[in-house]
């Protein structure tokens, strides 16, 4: 086999260097993926398949999309693609015919606009042009003084952003709802007993209520806060046992004996996610009770546990997410611990129930 000389090292045969380019290409070209996926969800494919009650043939699904005649025969290779990434799949139309039609997969169904689990509004907000042009702007932030790309990109900081673009804010929250509901179902079903012994709850960075909303309608006897911005709570309605109350979790929150805090750590760096974490001690230890802190955030998973590569590698898309946009990270159990010492807690639990997240309980 022939050895190729790179940078005056000849340690590399040719197939190597073939293998080595095919890998820069392929971790070169992984937006397509994303954006593959964006166009779907624009043309509104998985809801026309779904629609269509029975596999679907590339002719079928041509005539239902809203496309221009001249870009027929470029539907095939946009689902070759989306097939191959899992999104679709393909069925024979029946038993002596070997003509396929596409079908949907698990993923796919949690594209569908109906589907009170969808993940779409997530997927549009975060493939938004506000959101990707940080990522033009990486190396960039390496070398000066902005706290994040996206400040780099946009010149303000994304929550500074988000509090005056009326459309940022109305993606974000419209994304953390649908993925809110989806984690709430997986909550109120496995989780139940984290919530025995509780006589009220305090949603901290609660958005419009969607987890609130889903407790409070499970475990009627919990009376539930829904605690945000007084911008983003404005307007929303009390009703039975959830209520609204704004205010800032970096000066007080409303006392109660547990607060819940999803997916919202991972926002923050540790300086102030002590801040936030000591807040929240303060509001379920007054009176005297123990109380104790629930959150719902990524636990880095180590590389030599029996975890998939695929979800290590996602955990790591988070993390830089986090980097990117705010100046918050992902943790590991270590990492988490530290905080909550600082915080003045001396106890935690976590589970790993909630696929990529981790459900934890933290107490003073």
């Amino acid at each position: 086999m022939d050895v190729v000389c790179v940078n005056g090292e000849k340690h590399i045969n040719d197939h190597e260097l073939l293998q080595a380019q095919a890998h820069v290409w392929n971790y070169l070209f992984n937006f397509i993926n994303s954006m593959s996926l964006k166009c779907a969800i624009d043309l509104g494919i998985p809801d026309v398949i779904q629609n269509h009650g029975k596999p679907m043939t590339v002719t079928e699904l041509v005539a239902a999309l809203p496309i221009n005649a001249t870009k027929a025969s470029s539907i095939y290779r946009l689902m070759r693609i989306l097939v191959h990434s899992g999104f679709f799949a393909q069925q024979k139309l029946g038993n002596n015919d070997q003509e396929e039609g596409y079908v949907l997969t698990h993923a796919s169904r949690l594209l569908l606009n109906g589907d009170p689990l969808s993940v779409t509004p997530f997927l549009k907000a975060m493939l938004d042009p506000i959101l990707t042009k940080p990522w033009h702007f990486l190396g960039a932030w390496f070398q000066n003084d902005d706290p994040t790309p996206f400040d780099t990109a946009h010149g303000r900081t994304f929550w500074d952003y988000g509090g005056h673009d009326p459309m940022l804010s109305h993606f974000f929250n419209e994304g953390m709802a649908s993925d809110a509901r989806l984690v709430s179902s997986i909550l109120i079903h496995k989780c139940e007993g984290v919530f025995q012994g509780l006589n009220s709850m305090v949603d901290v960075g609660g958005g419009i209520g969607t987890v609130a909303k889903a407790i409070s309608d499970a475990f009627p006897h919990l009376e539930c806060t829904v605690f945000d911005l007084p911008r983003v709570v404005a307007g929303l309605q009390d009703r039975g046992n959830l209520k609204y109350v704004g205010g800032d979790m970096f000066e007080a929150v409303p006392a109660a004996d547990a607060v819940l805090l999803k997916w919202i750590l991972h926002d923050w760096n540790d300086e102030e996610c002590v801040k936030i974490l000591k807040r929240c001690k303060e509001a379920i230890s007054r009176g005297g009770k123990g109380g104790k802190a629930i959150i719902i955030d990524m636990v880095l998973t180590e590389k030599n546990h029996k975890v998939n590569d695929a979800s290590i590698e996602t955990q790591l898309f988070f993390d830089m997410l986090m980097m990117v946009l705010v100046t918050g990270k992902e943790r590991n159990e270590e990492e988490w611990a530290t905080l909550f010492l600082a915080a003045g807690f001396s106890d935690y639990k976590i589970t790993p129930i909630m696929g990529l997240r981790s459900l934890i309980e933290v107490y003073p």
